[in-house]
């Protein structure tokens, strides 16, 4: 079984030093796999997932800067599915909303792509 990718763009308030000071304590509590490996990223006019980006995904990037997205999670999920990262990054997202990160009744904008036969689509 190959390595499961997944991706997580969201708003957030906080700093990325917050964040990713917050993301150990999010992933005990959200009880994802050790074996799950993230890195956020904030959404700059150059972010890209890597060098040779798909055409497709590139496009999610671009929609998702012009809608105001602050950040991405990349997940990498060993000897697992996309849809089984997109999950888990799904647990982290329910999670950092629930965290110091965000005040109360704070408004939650986020999305989770994952490519599911030769497409992305956003998980439901």
């Amino acid at each position: 079984m190959k390595t499961g990718k997944a991706y997580a763009f969201f708003n957030c308030n906080a700093s990325k030093i917050e964040i990713e000071a917050e993301l150990p304590t999010i992933k005990k509590l959200a009880q994802t796999p050790n074996q799950l490996e993230i890195s956020l990223m904030g959404m700059t006019k150059n972010t890209c997932v890597s060098p040779f980006s798909e055409p497709e995904l590139s496009s999610i990037i671009r929609g998702a800067r012009e809608a105001g997205i602050r950040y991405v999670i990349k997940a990498n999920y060993p000897n697992s599915t996309n849809k089984a990262t997109a999950d888990e990054l799904s647990m982290i997202l329910n999670q950092a909303y629930h965290s110091p990160l965000y005040k109360d009744k704070e408004k939650f904008v986020g999305e989770i792509v994952y490519k599911e036969k030769g497409k992305y689509i956003f998980r439901k």
